[in-house]
């Protein structure tokens, strides 16, 4: 794995930031690995990377849904899964995966160890975004660029 970036997030802004840059990294059909603990700001890095996009429509955690999709005004979707409830790998398939890589969605993945295999396979891109949280409650984050098998 290559680092592509690392950075403290001390606030909103600081993530908005970060979400930025990722944006401009992230191609269509690209998939980003959002992974950290429970509350370490991964739907909140999600909602940051939606407004880059130009999304307006309030961005929320598929938590029950498992997925949402949200139209980027320039062009193409953002996929946001949450597969924190996942029961299987494969049912990542039932929520539309490889249709969302087919049409060049960019996708955000929280909790992808749930469906490690499935994003095993080859797709176009695949970053990771790690986030933790230290003693003092400051968020890092690294974004990896992963090799494709």
């Amino acid at each position: 794995m290559d680092t592509l970036l690392v950075r403290e997030l001390k606030t909103l802004d600081d993530t908005a930031a970060l979400a930025a840059e990722v944006a401009k990294i992230l191609t269509p059909g690209g998939v980003l690995l959002l992974t950290g603990d429970l509350g370490a700001g991964k739907t909140t890095f999600v909602q940051a990377l939606a407004r880059t996009f130009g999304i307006t429509r309030t961005v929320t955690s598929p938590t029950f849904t498992l997925a949402n999709e949200y139209p980027i005004p320039s062009g193409g979707k953002l996929v946001h899964y949450d597969l924190y409830r996942l029961a299987s790998a494969s049912g990542l398939y039932d929520l539309g995966f490889e249709d969302a890589l087919e049409m060049g969605a960019r996708l955000a993945i929280e909790w992808p160890e749930k469906a490690q295999e499935v994003l095993d396979l080859e797709v176009p891109q695949r970053l990771r975004l790690n986030l933790t949280t230290n003693a003092d409650n400051l968020r890092h984050a690294v974004l990896l660029k992963e090799q494709l098998r």
